[in-house]
């Protein structure tokens, strides 16, 4: 699925914006973030350095905002008979995965961003510390930590496996 819509990503985008600006964008969406953006970086052969840093920025940029805003926005919206089965279920699934950043909070909250599996990453951590009332600062760390850790696996993945096969071909 992660590649069905990268892969529109870049069919829509490509021509219109640079290719630097689409993975950044493709970084910064939900479901995709970084894991999406890493692999878009390695198809269109940026260097791992260029990679790092457009994919950590995309996908570290939206955190402040989740971390300040979607609390009172879930608030305002839950108060709208239009989506407050939408935002009950999305906190529900969120909250159905915080036990361990609950328990451990700075850690767990590390841990479950950094590693980059379906349903992890800086939106779901994010929106988690702040329906757990984390601390902003303390959740941003965890966060930041938690994408630079997801950014080494998918940089191994993305860019480590294709070099190791080329060895041997």
């Amino acid at each position: 699925m992660t590649e069905t819509i990268v892969a529109w990503f870049n069919e829509t985008l490509s021509g219109v914006l640079p290719a630097e600006w689409i993975v950044l964008i493709v970084s910064m969406v939900p479901v995709l973030e970084l894991r999406g953006g890493m692999i878009l970086a390695s198809l269109y052969r940026f260097s791992l350095v260029k990679a790092f840093g457009l994919c950590i920025l995309g996908n570290i940029l939206p955190v402040p905002l989740i971390l300040m805003f979607v609390t009172p926005l879930f608030t305002w919206l839950k108060k709208r008979k239009l989506f407050r089965g939408i935002v009950e279920r999305l906190e529900a699934k969120s909250m159905g995965k915080s036990q361990r950043i609950q328990e451990y909070e700075f850690w767990g909250l590390l841990i479950f961003v950094g590693i980059p599996l379906p349903g992890t990453g800086a939106w779901t951590g994010s929106l988690i510390a702040s329906l757990l009332d984390i601390d902003k600062k303390k959740a941003f760390l965890a966060v930041a930590c938690g994408v630079l850790m997801a950014s080494l696996i998918m940089a191994l993945l993305s860019y480590g496996i294709p070099w190791l096969v080329g060895l041997f071909l």
